[in-house]
């Protein structure tokens, strides 16, 4: 039972750590993604 328990918690700390770092680092508009000297959006 503790072993699940654990279990349940590391996933949902990974989870949410996940989440954050997605969030704050990899998302971007696609103006800001995209835009180079050829193109323009």
């Amino acid at each position: 039972m503790k072993a699940i328990v654990a279990g349940i918690a590391i996933a949902v700390i990974v989870a949410v750590g996940a989440a954050y770092v997605l969030d704050s680092r990899f998302q971007q508009t696609a103006t800001a993604a995209f835009t180079t000297t050829g193109a323009r959006l």
